[in-house]
């Protein structure tokens, strides 16, 4: 007989947000397979931190936020209360403040660190599990495509699992053969809300329309990414880093039904797919799992039902966002990092009312061809440095910031 195998510790960065949630139901389904041993979040909702604080037993709490270490305290004892504990039947976790808090997390002693943080915050938090010799479920794609050659050079073979659909799907796909059999990866795109529209038909675009995504369930930032095309494209870069292939070698198809998640076309033509409901709860179990398999991690296609996959290209013109990204992990070094700084800022800006729809790519597109203009930003990898990268987040920031100071608002009037 095989021994029984103990369970997996985690270390959950972004516990709170969409990820993070749906990786604590595959643990809640399978105790026997993981323990969570550390949670890390922003600290915006104390309630559901403390809930699933007291219901998986978390011995550490990271919070970014200092000013959250009252709220959640209180909502501990809240949460206990509810829960009809007594004084001293629970141990308050050791709790972990400041903007540093999510990469100490990671460091500590565990099997795998699941990283669902949102933006460059995460690339520290991603360097330090990686140093500390752990497996890293990456959800943060952003940490690996503004990190390039500095987050590559710090994994292992093998040390970073992809929690993303697509890339899930690659990695399953890419088992059906030999690294030289492949010729090139399809990565499918749901298309977003606005799919079928032309740039024109964007121009009033508001917030509640770009959130209302037709197949996904995501946080706020993602979505809108994800009706922009811009996350399609940051998918890209990450395929790129992730499993070493050109970008001439890496297409973007739209799928509607976001059945297929992603293919690989391997040389003699054949193409494997992997296909599953639109549930991320799946390649998270898978991540958590890696290489093993979580039964029952999500329902399967319902074959018995009558139902048709539709596949398309890419209109460019009405979504420039993903040959811009593109462009930039060419370039490679901190350019995807200019990218993808910009991008949260105008996003951000978006969803505040601050900035029209179209102004987010846009402006993007705007901050990359300065870059191109100063010698602030480095335009090579070689020797890339974190220091590096994050300057380069900074600059983008900034410039995009001052950018946004002289557009339009979102219903049209200009910022003083």
């Amino acid at each position: 007989m095989t021994p029984e195998r103990p369970p997996r510790d985690i270390v959950l960065l972004g516990s709170t947000g969409s990820i993070g949630t749906q990786a604590l139901d595959v643990v809640r389904a399978n105790p026997d397979r993981f323990r969570v041993v550390a949670l890390a979040c922003g600290g915006t909702d104390p309630a559901l931190l403390a809930a699933q604080v007291i219901e998986f037993g978390v011995s550490t709490v990271a919070l970014a936020r200092s000013t959250a270490v009252q709220d959640l305290q209180l909502a501990l004892y809240a949460e206990a209360q509810r829960r009809g504990y007594h004084h001293g039947e629970f141990t308050l976790p050791k709790i972990l403040a400041g903007p540093d808090a999510a990469e100490r997390a990671a460091a500590l002693p565990c099997d795998i660190v699941l990283n669902a943080i949102t933006g460059a915050v995460g690339l520290r938090p991603t360097l330090a599990a990686l140093a500390a010799g752990v497996t890293v479920a990456l959800a943060n794609k952003e940490s690996l495509i503004i990190g390039g050659e500095v987050v590559t050079s710090a994994a292992k073979p093998g040390q970073i699992v992809p929690v993303d659909s697509e890339h899930s799907a690659l990695a399953q796909c890419l088992r059906g053969g030999r690294r030289e059999e492949v010729r090139r990866l399809v990565i499918t795109a749901s298309g977003g809300p606005f799919r079928g529209r032309s740039r024109a038909e964007l121009a009033d675009v508001t917030a509640q329309q770009a959130l209302a995504h037709p197949t996904w369930s995501m946080g706020p930032v993602v979505t809108t990414n994800s009706s922009t095309l811009v996350n399609k494209g940051l998918e890209v870069i990450e395929a790129h880093l992730l499993f070493d292939i050109g970008y001439d070698d890496i297409e973007v198809v739209v799928h509607p039904q976001s059945i297929v998640h992603s293919m690989v076309e391997f040389s003699d033509g054949s193409t494997l797919a992997q296909v599953s409901p639109p549930d991320m709860r799946l390649a998270i179990g898978l991540a958590l799992g890696w290489p093993d398999r979580v039964p029952g991690a999500a329902a399967a296609v319902d074959w018995s039902r009558v139902q048709s996959w539709d596949f398309e290209p890419v209109d460019h013109a009405a979504f420039p966002g993903l040959r811009l990204a593109i462009k930039a992990g060419r370039r490679g070094g901190v350019r995807p990092a200019v990218y993808n700084a910009a991008n949260e800022v105008c996003v951000a800006a978006f969803l505040a009312g601050r900035l029209p729809y179209l102004g987010i790519v846009d402006t993007v597109a705007s901050v990359m061809a300065a870059a191109d203009l100063t010698d602030d930003v480095p335009s090579k990898g070689d020797g890339l440095s974190v220091d590096d990268v994050l300057a380069a987040d900074r600059w983008a920031r900034d410039r995009a910031s001052a950018m946004l100071e002289q557009q339009p608002t979102a219903g049209g009037a200009a910022h003083t």
